[in-house]
């Protein structure tokens, strides 16, 4: 019989709840909280193996169940919880009754580096998730965070990624750390009004795109070290994109270029 939990003081449950609430909690562990059954199958894909898993067999559909027996035959924990117990251990307001707990997917950085994201700032947690999605989409080698930018492992970033923390290197900097990982690299700053064109943007070349916040831009310290500034031309009295659409016609004209040849 499956370990089962019905108290929402298990040590177990507080645990989590620490996960989905406290980014300094998730830092300081290198873990994540992944949920839905969607999620759980990009997971499993993707080769990543829990530390355990949570699931209520309530709310759980054939697909989650196949989910629980594929990684219980990996040897990986599965605890059974009530509804109640579900409800408290979850972030969203109609969990599908299916729970990961993670460590930090360390996915290989490659040796030649030529096409990379800076995130410096941004605030909301679904355009994050966006960004990175798209990252992921558009072949972004791996993506670099900032400093004061919303925590990638949240619970909403990751929803918003629909899969890509499993596969695409992502890391935190320091600002120190900038020079180094900068170099070799031509730095191509987002600006919502000046600057070069996108489409006459040399993208084939090595380079880091950065991406500022929507209230704020990118952070004079990153502005300092542009090589050049990006402009999306906009319709009149447009003040500014989205962070996420921003980013995803950037990126998908960098591999136009860089697989059509210009």
């Amino acid at each position: 019989m499956r370990p089962r939990i019905t108290s929402r003081r298990n040590p177990q449950v507080q645990e989590v709840r620490r996960l989905q609430e406290e980014s300094r909690y998730r830092r300081r562990t290198r873990r994540f909280v992944v949920e839905g059954v969607r999620l759980a199958e990009e997971a499993l894909r993707a080769g990543a193996r829990p530390e355990k898993i949570f699931y209520c067999p309530a709310s759980l559909n054939p697909r989650g169940q196949a989910v629980v027996a594929a990684y219980e035959e990996q040897g990986v924990p599965a605890w059974e919880v009530t509804p109640e117990v579900m409800a408290v251990i979850s972030a969203t307001e109609t969990p599908q009754g299916l729970l990961l707990v993670l460590p930090w997917p360390q996915r290989p950085w490659p040796e030649e580096k030529d096409f990379l994201l800076l995130i410096d700032g941004l605030q909301d947690p679904g355009n994050m998730g966006t960004v990175l999605r798209t990252a992921w989409a558009a072949g972004v080698q791996g993506v670099w965070v900032l400093p004061g930018t919303v925590d990638i492992w949240s619970p909403k970033v990751v929803r918003g990624a629909m899969g890509a923390h499993f596969y695409l290197p992502c890391c935190r900097l320091d600002w120190e750390d900038l020079p180094g990982v900068l170099q070799g690299l031509r730095v191509y700053v987002t600006d919502p009004h000046e600057g070069m064109t996108y489409t006459r943007v040399p993208w084939k070349e090595p380079f880091v795109l950065v991406i500022g916040s929507e209230a704020h831009g990118v952070r004079e310290p990153l502005r300092d070290l542009a090589d050049l500034y990006v402009h999306i031309p906009l319709a009149p009295g447009v003040e500014s994109l989205n962070a996420a659409v921003a980013a995803g016609i950037l990126l998908f004209e960098a591999r136009r270029q860089r697989q059509d040849g210009g």
